[in-house]
């Protein structure tokens, strides 16, 4: 297969892009209100593993009146898997010419008569699709993290200026902001109910995840791509690709502004064979915003462990667990057991449907690269041992961009040190 145009060489031309879309701006606004009186909206997949397949179902679910009509992977078995997931549903409607396979699948899928796109593929992927998606005119759900290095999110934040210029939607799937019991709770942290926020405890221990496993016949650049989440520059390690649930529950209390530094400490302890990649299996962090409140975040994946997984927030009146969706201290409050529950995953389709639908369009663009940038800063202050402020994480040079897409052989990095591995 010939090698896809570099990632390098698409973000070269990111600048020209953004100055065109908005010679293009009233496109996407008639396309809005074109779909907002459509009642059938076509959805395209882009990334048919796990979470795409599931994504697919939570489209469907979330609005009677959306039809799956394309597929794209560069895998044609985990298409297959996701066609027979759902070959019975009656809106799945999608036929082989509309199955599309390889590097260059997504650029075929955003060439159909799709109105939204599902951007499920490894986080690499994610600003060159969701650039080529929005330049396209359509819709966007584009799961997290939006990148795995600085260079990337950049690209993002032009790309989310981009859909606002063409009044397109883009839907983030850090789906905790969707669910309705954790949005309750941050009402009532936020409406002072355990006072000034002091400081904010963000844990993710949990187990290991999959592992597919190594075929003889396959190339070192699939082997990669199928064991995705141990190689940094498809995931971002699993601060980056797992944590950032936490990290952006952080970021939401506390604003939206970005902390002003970080220091942590991480390392590979348990996960040091050849399957697990060069990615670390524990990282802690220290956050520290300018007006002196900090996220102590802790993340871990080993198994025989205790898990915790929620969000501890420390007031000045009080304490909450935001997954827990409590309160203590001076004011006792709980979600309450009759009020509605519905699938966050769900939900998050719900709403951008229904934003295409009525044109109040979602752009949650601004916040998704914030909390992927503040994911990206902690790992390299553990996978460096410096203290990194925000600024330079978002002018970090770092590209960990490959030197082609092509089936083959691709380097695998060398684990990094604390104290010798440098800041880009």
């Amino acid at each position: 297969m010939s090698p896809q145009a570099s990632r390098r060489e698409f973000l070269a031309d990111s600048t020209a892009a953004v100055a065109a879309g908005s010679l293009v701006a009233g496109l996407g606004a008639n396309r809005a209100v074109h779909a907002a009186g459509t009642d059938t909206l076509k959805v395209g997949l882009i990334g048919c593993g796990g979470r795409g397949t599931s994504a697919a179902g939570n489209a469907m679910r979330a609005d009677e009146n959306v039809q799956i009509t394309a597929l794209a992977d560069v895998f044609p078995d985990r298409m297959g898997h996701a066609k027979n997931i759902h070959a019975k549903a009656k809106q799945f409607q999608v036929p082989d010419e509309q199955c599309f396979v390889g590097f260059d699948a997504y650029k075929e899928l955003i060439a159909t008569d799709v109105d939204v796109v599902l951007l499920c593929t490894p986080p690499h992927f994610r600003p060159m699709q969701i650039r080529a998606a929005i330049e396209a005119g359509k819709h966007v759900f584009c799961e997290k993290p939006v990148a795995v290095d600085a260079t990337g999110v950049r690209s993002v934040l032009e790309t989310t200026k981009l859909a606002k210029e063409k009044n397109l939607t883009i839907v983030s799937g850090l789906c905790w902001r969707y669910d309705l019991g954790v949005r309750a709770t941050m009402d009532q942290i936020k409406s002072g109910a355990i006072g000034d926020i002091v400081a904010i405890q963000e844990n993710y221990l949990t187990g290991t995840l999959w592992h597919r496993g190594r075929e003889d016949d396959w190339s070192e650049m699939e082997y990669q791509m199928r064991n995705w989440l141990y190689f940094t520059w498809l995931s971002g390690d699993h601060i980056v690709e797992q944590h950032i649930h936490s990290l952006d529950k952080a970021l939401w209390l506390m604003d939206d502004q970005p902390p002003a530094s970080c220091v942590g400490l991480g390392g590979r302890q348990v996960r040091t064979d050849e399957p697990w990649g060069h990615i670390y299996d524990h990282f802690a962090i220290c956050y520290e915003w300018a007006n002196g409140v900090k996220t102590f975040a802790y993340t871990r994946q080993m198994s025989g462990c205790k898990n915790d997984v929620d969000d501890y927030v420390l007031g000045s009146k009080g304490r909450a667990k935001i997954l827990k969706q409590q309160i203590e201290g001076e004011k006792e409050w709980r979600y309450p057991k009759d009020a509605p529950k519905p699938s966050m995953y769900n939900q998050e389709h719900k709403e951008l449907f229904a934003g295409i639908r009525s044109g109040n369009i979602i752009n949650n663009g601004e916040y998704m690269c914030s909390s992927t940038l503040l994911a990206i800063m902690g790992r390299e202050a553990c996978y460096t041992g410096k203290s990194i402020t925000w600024d330079e994480a978002m002018n970090s040079k770092q590209d960990l961009t490959p030197e082609a897409y092509e089936w083959g052989e691709v380097a695998v990095p060398e684990v990094a040190m604390p104290g010798k591995t440098k800041f880009v």
